[in-house]
Order: C-alpha cells, then sequence, then structure tokens
C-alpha cells in the first residue's frame, strides 16, 4: 500500500484568495498556502496516519471527502500479486496534468474545486481508491464554522462543475466528513448497500435504535435512496442495525466516508447519551425472477431441460454418427466415387485377391483353400447371390453347425463384389459385461460414434437425485432398451442414405418416391450379415438383445432398406424370427459337412500353404515338389478323414497337426482324444450346465459309439427320456453334443453334433472304468424308477383290500402283483449288474 506521503506526488500548489464580504470580515484573510517539505512527511498513507487507520484532527481542522476523482471499478487490480495498485494507479493518472482538460489529474481536480475566497489552508490529502475520491484536511480560522465551507464549496462546484475523463456525465462532489472515518487497507470492496451499527457512546451506557425517517434525513443528502431496511423485530443480532440502499455505488462510498464514527446526539434522537453511527459495506445479493423461478418450480423445468439436452444432442451428435456409421458400410471416405480410376482398380483388385504387394509375390495357397469348399457349393452360392438382388421382404437364413463356414461363405465368397455390407458379430454384444459395454460393443459394431456410454451411469445418479428432490425420475436416464433402439434407428437412416446414393437425376425411373426406388432397385441395397445369432440364447439379458436386432432387422427388410442374411447355429431360429415377421416364410440355406472329396484336396492345400504357386525348378532341371508331394504318410488321408468327417475346423486343426509333423493317423487320434475330454468335460461331469442328467447324456453316448444314428421316436420311449425326453434331446442339439435330422418338418434320426464324436463316443466306451462308473448311475436311477413303481402298486393293493366286495377286483389285483413282479425282477437283475460294476470300479483305475 502507499506508504509515502502522498501530497508531493499530486504536486497541490495553491495560493491565498480572499474570501467574499457577504461571509467573511474583510480583515479576516486566510491563504491556501502551498504544501511544503514538511508537510510531505507528515501526510497520511493509505492507511491512514501512521497505518492506525484514522486521521487525527485538532480544533479548528476538518476534512472534506471528494467524490468521483478517482476510477471506482479497479478493485481488480489488488488481485495482482507484487504490485502495489494504489501508487500506480495515482502515479498514472497524475501524469495527465491539464487542470482545464475532462483528462485532468486528481491534483488538478483538488486545485481547480476550492475557491479563491475560500479562507482554507490544505494540510494534507489522503486519496482513496477503493472509494474512487480522496480525503481533504485542512484548517481554518475558528470564528468561521466548518459547515458554512462546506456550503460554500457545494454552491461553487455546482456552478463550476468539474467532469473527469473516465466519467464525463458525473461531476465531482465534496462533503464535510461529520464521523470520524475508518481508513482501512482491507480487500473490501463498495457496494450499493451500507450497515449502519448502531453503538454506545460508552460500555455501559445503552444505543438507540435509529428509525427510518432519522437514517433518511441522515443519509438522503449523499444521494437517491433505493430502501431502508430496519433490522428485523424477532432479530436477536447486537448490536442493532439498520441497512440502506443506495442508487449507486458513489452514493454509498460518499455516505461511508462521512459518517462513519458520526455521533448522533439526543437532541437529534440518539437516546440519552447520544448514539455511534459505525457504517459499513453490505454485499448485496442480485436477485433475478428468472433463476428464482427456475429453481421455485423443478417439476416443471427439469423435464424441460431434459428435453431441450435431448435435442441439442440429436441435433447435433446424429448427423456426425449417421455419416461414421456410412462410412463403416462404405468402407471408406468415398473412394467408390473413384473406382473407376486406374489405380484405384489396381489396388483393390491386388487387396481383393490377396497379392502380398510388399514382397511381389503370389498369396499363400492357404488363402485359397476355401475356395475349393465354395466351388463344390455352388449352387448354394448361386442361390444366394440370386436372392440378393430379388425384390424379398423376408429374412435369409444360413444355417449349420459351427465350424461349417457360414461366415466365410457369405462375406469372403458370396459377398465379394459387394462393398457395401455390414457384419454385425451378436457374440461380442451378447458376451458384454454390463449395460454400458453392452452399448458400446453395439455401437463398435456398427461404427456408431461417438458413443457416451459412461453417460447411462451418469444419468442414473441424476435421476436417483431427482427422486430425492421433486420425487419423480427426470427421464433423462434411458434403459438398455432405449438406448439400442437408438443405435439401430440411426443404422436404418444410414443405410437408407448407402441405398439411396446409387441414386441419380438422369435416371428413368428419377421420378419415383425414395421408398419406390428402393422397392425397384433391390440390387443396390447394402446387405447386412447378422452373425452368430442366437449365441448362448438361453441368457435372459441376451433375449432381449435379440429381439431388439431381430424387430429391427423386420424394418429393414419390410422397408426395402437392406438384404439381412442371418448365420446361426440354431436350429430353433423360426422361432425367435417368427416374432419378428410372422407372416413371412423365410428363405433358408442349411450348410453340413464338406464330402471326403473336398476334405482330402482342402487339407492338401493347407499342407501347401508354405510352398509358393509358381513352381520353381531346381538346379538338375526338375521341378520342385510341394510339401504334400514329399510326404509318404498321406495315403492314410482317405481312411482318417472318413473317422474326421469334413466340419472345417476339423480339417484346419488335422491340417495343422500333420504339418508339425505328426502322421494323419497319429493326428486324428489326438483330435479323438481331445474331443473326448471335451465331451466328457462339458456333457457329463458338469452337471449343471443344461436341462439334461449326466446318466441321459451317458445313454446317447452309448447308444450312438454303436450305431451311427438313432431313431428319435424309439428313444423317446427308453426309461430316462420319458418325461422330459424332448425338452432334454433339444438342449443337447443346442449343446452340440447331437443333432436331429428332420423330414417333413418333424424329428426323425439322432446323430452325433460333429462327425468326430462319433469317434470319440467309441473312445469313451472303451474306458471300462468310466463306463462302469455311468452304467452304475443309470441303473441306480433305472432302480429307484422300479421302487416307486413297486410302491404306486402296494399302495393301490392295499385300497383294494379295503372294499367290501374285493372278489370282483380280482383282475386289477392280479395286473398289479404282475406289475409288482416285473418291477422286482427288474430290481434284481440290475442290482447283480451293479454289483459287477462296483467291483470293477474298486479294482481298476
Amino acid at each position: 500500500m502507499l506508504s509515502r506521503r502522498i501530497v508531493g506526488k499530486l504536486g497541490l500548489r495553491h495560493t491565498t484568495r480572499s474570501a467574499p464580504p457577504s461571509i467573511w470580515s474583510s480583515n479576516t484573510r486566510s491563504r491556501i498556502l502551498a504544501v511544503t517539505p514538511q508537510l510531505r512527511r507528515s501526510s497520511a498513507s493509505e492507511a491512514g496516519e501512521n497505518d492506525s487507520g484514522h486521521i487525527k484532527t485538532q480544533r479548528n481542522e476538518g476534512i472534506f471527502f471528494f467524490d468521483n476523482v478517482f476510477p471506482l471499478k479497479l478493485q481488480w487490480l489488488s488481485r495482482l500479486p507484487l504490485i502495489n495498485w494504489e501508487q500506480s494507479v495515482v502515479e498514472l493518472i497524475s501524469k495527465a496534468n491539464r487542470p482545464d482538460a475532462a483528462f485532468a489529474s486528481p491534483s488538478s481536480v483538488i486545485q481547480r474545486a476550492f475557491p479563491e475566497s475560500l479562507p482554507v489552508k490544505i494540510t494534507e490529502v489522503l486519496p482513496r481508491l477503493r472509494e474512487g475520491g480522496a480525503y481533504v484536511k485542512f484548517s481554518h480560522d475558528a470564528q468561521i464554522d466548518a459547515f458554512e465551507l462546506e456550503s460554500t464549496l457545494r454552491k461553487y462546484m455546482e456552478e463550476k462543475p468539474i467532469r473527469p475523463w473516465f466519467n464525463p456525465f458525473r461531476r465531482v462532489r465534496a462533503f464535510l466528513v461529520r464521523g470520524k472515518p475508518w481508513i482501512e487497507d482491507l480487500y473490501r470492496l463498495p457496494s450499493s448497500r451500507v450497515r449502519v451499527e448502531f453503538l454506545p457512546t460508552t460500555p455501559e451506557a445503552q444505543a438507540a435504535e435509529l428509525t427510518q425517517e432519522t437514517l433518511y434525513t441522515l443519509f438522503r443528502k449523499y444521494g437517491k435512496l433505493l430502501n431502508i431496511e430496519p433490522q428485523p423485530s424477532d432479530s436477536k443480532v447486537i448490536p442493532k442495525y439498520g441497512l440502506i440502499d443506495f442508487e449507486r455505488v458513489r452514493f454509498a462510498t460518499m455516505a461511508k466516508a462521512c459518517m462513519h464514527g458520526f455521533v448522533l446526539p439526543a437532541s437529534e434522537g440518539g437516546g440519552q447519551q447520544g448514539t455511534v453511527l459505525k457504517v459499513s459495506y453490505e454485499s448485496k445479493r442480485k436477485s433475478n425472477w428468472f433463476f428464482d423461478w427456475v429453481f421455485s418450480h423443478p417439476r416443471i423445468v427439469i423435464p424441460l431441460v431434459v428435453a431441450l439436452l435431448s435435442a441439442t444432442a440429436v441435433a447435433v451428435f446424429d448427423p456426425i454418427r449417421i455419416f461414421s456409421i456410412k462410412t463403416h458400410v462404405t468402407h471408406g471416405f468415398g473412394i467408390g466415387e473413384y473406382k473407376d480410376f486406374f489405380i484405384i482398380k489396381w489396388l483393390r483388385q491386388q487387396f481383393m485377391r490377396g497379392y502380398d504387394i510388399i514382397r511381389m509375390r503370389k498369396p499363400r495357397a492357404e488363402d485359397d483353400s476355401f475356395r475349393i469348399l465354395w466351388e463344390d457349393r455352388q449352387d448354394t452360392v448361386q442361390q444366394l447371390r440370386t436372392w440378393l438382388i430379388e425384390t424379398a421382404d423376408t429374412f435369409i437364413v444360413v444355417q449349420g453347425p459351427r465350424g461349417a463356414g457360414k461366415k466365410e461363405l457369405v462375406i469372403d465368397y458370396v459377398l465379394e463384389d459387394r462393398p457395401q455390407k455390414l457384419v454385425i458379430d451378436c457374440k461380442k454384444i451378447q458376451e458384454a459385461r454390463g449395460d454400458s459395454a453392452t452399448i458400446s460393443a453395439a455401437a463398435s459394431e456398427v461404427g456408431y460414434r461417438p458413443i457416451f456410454s459412461w453417460m447411462n451411469s451418469l444419468s442414473s445418479m441424476v435421476d436417483l437425485a431427482a427422486m430425492g428432490t421433486i420425487g419423480t425420475k427426470t427421464g433423462f436416464s434411458e434403459t438398455l432398451d432405449q438406448q439400442l433402439s437408438k443405435i439401430w434407428n440411426n443404422t436404418a437412416v444410414a443405410l437408407k442414405q448407402v441405398a439411396l446414393a446409387h441414386r441419380k437425376r438422369d435416371d428413368k425411373d428419377s421420378n419415383l418416391a425414395d421408398d419406390d426406388w428402393l422397392e425397384a432397385h433391390p440390387e443396390h441395397r447394402p446387405v447386412v450379415v447378422i452373425d452368430n445369432f442366437l449365441h448362448k440364447s438361453s441368457d435372459s439379458g441376451s433375449d432381449m438383445v435379440y429381439d431388439k436386432i431381430a424387430e429391427w432387422a423386420a424394418r429393414l427388410t419390410t422397408s426395402n432398406i437392406a438384404h439381412v442374411v442371418f448365420l446361426t447355429t440354431d436350429v430353433s431360429f423360426s422361432k425367435s424370427l417368427s416374432k419378428a415377421l410372422p407372416d413371412r416364410v423365410f428363405r433358408q440355406v442349411t450348410l453340413g459337412d464338406c464330402t471326403p472329396e473336398v476334405a482330402k484336396k482342402m487339407v492338401i492345400r493347407h499342407l501347401d500353404a508354405d510352398s509358393d504357386d509358381d513352381e520353381e525348378e531346381s538346379e538338375s532341371g526338375d521341378k520342385k515338389l510341394t510339401p504334400s508331394q514329399r510326404r509318404s504318410d498321406l495315403d492314410e488321408l482317405d481312411s482318417v478323414i472318413q473317422v474326421l468327417g469334413g466340419r472345417l475346423t476339423d480339417l484346419e486343426f488335422l491340417a495343422r497337426r500333420i504339418k508339425a509333423g505328426e502322421s494323419p493317423g497319429s493326428a486324428v487320434q489326438q483330435i479323438t482324444e481331445q474331443s473326448a475330454s471335451e465331451i466328457l468335460k462339458m456333457y457329463l461331469l458338469d452337471a449343471d450346465r443344461g436341462e439334461w442328467t449326466p446318466q441321459q447324456a451317458w445313454i446317447l453316448i452309448r447308444e450312438l459309439a454303436n450305431n451311427e444314428k438313432l431313431r428319435y421316436n424309439e428313444l423317446l420311449l427308453d426309461s430316462a427320456f420319458s418325461s422330459n425326453g424332448e425338452s432334454v434331446l433339444q438342449s443337447l442339439e443346442q449343446a452340440e453334443l447331437i443333432s436331429i435330422a428332420s423330414r417333413n418338418g418333424r424329428p426323425t434320426a439322432i446323430k452325433p453334433g460333429k462327425p468326430i464324436y462319433q469317434a470319440a463316443f467309441e473312445y469313451l466306451t472303451q474306458d471300462e472304468v468310466l463306463r462302469s462308473r455311468f452304467e452304475f448311475a443309470v441303473l441306480t436311477d433305472l432302480v429307484a424308477k422300479e421302487n416307486k413303481t413297486i410302491d404306486k402298486c402296494e399302495a393301490e393293493l392295499k385300497v383294494l383290500a379295503e372294499f367290501p366286495n374285493a372278489s370282483d377286483l380280482k383282475p386289477r389285483v392280479r395286473y398289479l402283483l404282475d406289475k409288482l413282479l416285473v418291477s422286482q425282477q427288474e430290481i434284481e437283475r440290475m442290482e447283480t449288474k451293479q454289483g459287477a460294476l462296483k467291483k470293477i470300479m474298486k479294482e481298476k483305475y
């Protein structure tokens, strides 16, 4: 803060002037003397004389406060570190030393304010940048009243107003300081509201509580008052106080500078011993009717805010998301528009055919190994391609077991020349844990960006807070169902735009509506491939996801926006899809295992994958042999493929083992043992995996080990499947232990779920200890059922014996006795077998 004398800095120089005869006597002559060096040393600092916070006055001395000397709104400078802002501003403003100009310095303002005839002598000047003014201490003759000096000074300043450069519309004012001002340098900003506290003159005295009329009389002279608020009657705050609101901040600063410390005498309403007025700034809360109404009506405002935010999000983010989805479907930023350029055509040809551009060599044979299978399934491929250029508002379903090559067939071969395709893997969506992860997975599959999955948790917290405040939910949070619907709807809009991008103005049917044009041009519709449909559909959470996908796919097909192809391993897919399209017949293709001839070619092609297609000649001129030609044990392929079957995944596994150095027979034996271990773990030892029991799974394994297929209805006659046989068989088919063949829509035969399972079943039944364990469990269940039959027969015979004419019921009695006897004989026979099985389990490992 400013700690040195300020008068010399301001450069005040006054000359003596005579007072008017009407006021002063002729022999009374005073001068306004120039400020001497001694005066500079005794001037007050920003915190008062000797940093005491007050300006001391003697007899015949007074203080004027000049307003509008400095700019008022400079308080933000006090936040700057290492800067004495009061001193810096005084030095800057003092440079404008033009008394006759509007931008005069404070020294010039004070010089101009005093008339030449005013008989006073300025002793010190204290600038107050916080209040935008300055205290001027003066001395006068004893016979002159200070109030007369104030009246003369104010009249003179009204006749010759001084308007500073920073506030040319308001003039400089001056008032006599009636109290004992507190000159503090605390960080307290001026306010238009002041707090006037009423204090006693002595500790033992009692202060008077001033009325509004008294406060108005004391403070109105300093500026327009807006309101005077007395202390509430029930308030117990001591000391008593009153609040005064001025129209302007400068009016409040003037009142505080002049009236702080003023002692109101008893004659003017100050009580018996007078009352001291302590004036301080009071922060005024600015009320805003709009915000008051907003916070007072949360039931109306919160839903409106949610609706506004939702509309803004839709207007801002949805176009970006639709563009992102279109880019994901078209696989690039409009590269299709330049597909006729030579370089684009060449690069696309190289990548699509799999050429290794970096090494400038042809692709491995392994890359074309699947084409052998596709050539064998040419009828299926042609059928799918035909369906994709026809107008049919129904689904295309490709069903087959895992490893049958469904995805490779559709994406890599059928849709090879169709760049506008969208592949959605339901497995990634279904296996995501939690709503946020599910939303992120679904958005990633279709290219839906940006996605704020974390907002789902945040919005739930907002809804929870709203429930505690207004009693109802805001609707800001969205369920998983709503979030998925939003993703699928935006994807449908993007797919429609992709399809309509082929429409040109010069086409002959350009006058058609969008829907009519899409119906007339099915070849331009994008293809949506939904892979792994109904993957683990037994989970309750996944059913909702699959239902939403099916409903969305139905809208795409019925609106002619896109072709939809479902890839599924579930044989009961029609139950789920029929909910979305109940009045349509699906176009279905079932993929099975490949033929032994094709399987052998695929294995050989995998073996030759490490050699180039162009046969290199050796140094001797002979052609280089391929890996399959160098192998001498491939004669076993015919026999092992009969055991392995034509499942693609199994054939690839066999080829990798043979390539690693194993013989075909050893490789198939290893695959068989591995499959047997999987069956044992998944279907026999873990009894909580499905609806079946280990005993029911073992009966199927035992029977299929002896027969390649079983009669479906004959198996249902078995006592182990008499109660819930069909649901058990369907569950085992879903788990891929078995496969059920149908004819004319009804199940007819039961076969192993995979061809290799036939050998695995035989391998498991050859384990004598394992066979004994499960056969013992099967016999235990049968013994329990026969015992229940005996209990029922005995209970009925007991009831019949109590009838009065029991002799008439002899046929029924004989029937029950025969049935009881048969059950007893079965129990004895099965217990005999159990004894032999126990012996095996006790003697062998």
